[in-house]
């Protein structure tokens, strides 16, 4: 329940375009503050929520793709504990990082929601389903990988060299997030260019203790353990595993086995795509979404 905010997070009948949202906070029973972006709009259906990746902030959703998706739904995009604009300190682990999420969703008030959980974000919604079942109805997880995963403990050096470094920039992104193909690097840059076009009331950047405690996280849930692969097998919910079939954060043969592991997991590797899939192909992701999320089965 909140216990203070900024803004109404009312739902207004129009949805507005996510590259002019208002940055808005909520206070949770934590006593962190979160900041948010909500598309609102005058859908009933159940609300999706964004969970990020590594080091992104709210200014890191291309615009392209969350407005497709809130076409046809409410999206809330949210900063977790000490990422960009919202308060407290990074945690270490993605077990706390969905206990955090929890909050952040009581206090909005949204008692059941669909999941859209992207590289750190997809391990975040993993812990969620599993800690708190009743809260999610459908889960999305984009390049991402079960915990306990041989071979996944820390991220390749060319990988975290470029996009874990203090002065990471756009060649490093586009280097990591997308293939050396003219196309895939032509989508990669207009998705950028998106992504930056918005000039006032950006999110506060991520700093370098949440860059650091995101990493520890990263590399405890890489940690190789059998048993903990056995988890993802209580995942009663459908469950829709998606990436780019050249992702070298993320490799797709880890795709291949989540989806294996869960007893109602769809599968989709798109082409000519690495970490950053959603984005080159954000109008093919946004329809596969909705049509998982809309599936009566």
């Amino acid at each position: 329940m909140a216990t203070g905010t900024t803004e109404s997070s009312a739902r207004s009948g129009q949805q507005n375009s996510y590259a002019t949202l208002p940055n808005k906070t909520v206070t949770a029973a934590n006593g962190i503050a979160y900041a948010y972006r909500d598309t609102g709009g005058s859908h009933t259906g159940v609300p999706l929520v964004l969970l990020q990746h590594f080091r992104g902030n709210l200014d890191n959703w291309d615009p392209a793709l969350v407005d497709a998706l809130a076409s046809t739904r409410r999206v809330i995009a949210f900063d977790n504990t000490g990422v960009g604009g919202s308060g407290g300190s990074t945690p270490h682990t993605v077990e706390q990082m969905a206990h955090d999420a929890l909050a952040f969703l009581a206090a909005t008030g949204l008692e059941q929601v669909d999941v859209l959980g992207f590289s750190l974000g997809s391990f975040v919604a993993q812990q969620i389903a599993l800690t708190r079942p009743n809260v999610v109805r459908r889960l999305v997880l984009a390049s991402s990988a079960p915990q306990g995963a041989a071979g996944m403990h820390g991220w390749a050096p060319e990988v975290i060299g470029a996009i874990g470094a203090p002065d990471s920039g756009a060649e490093e992104v586009l280097d990591v997030f997308y293939t050396p193909s003219p196309a895939s690097r032509k989508a990669g840059e207009q998705s950028l260019q998106r992504m930056f076009a918005r000039t006032e009331d950006r999110d506060v950047p991520t700093s370098w203790a949440t860059r650091e405690a995101q990493y520890d996280a990263v590399c405890a849930w890489g940690i190789p353990d059998h048993g903990l692969l056995q988890r993802l097998g209580c995942l009663e919910l459908p469950v829709f595993v998606a990436n780019g079939d050249s992702d070298p954060m993320i490799l797709p043969h880890y795709t291949h086995l989540l989806a294996g592991l869960i007893p109602q997991a769809r599968l989709k590797i798109y082409p000519d795509a690495a970490h950053g899939f959603l984005f080159q192909h954000h109008a093919e992701f946004a329809a596969d979404v909705e049509a998982f999320l809309a599936d009566p089965q």
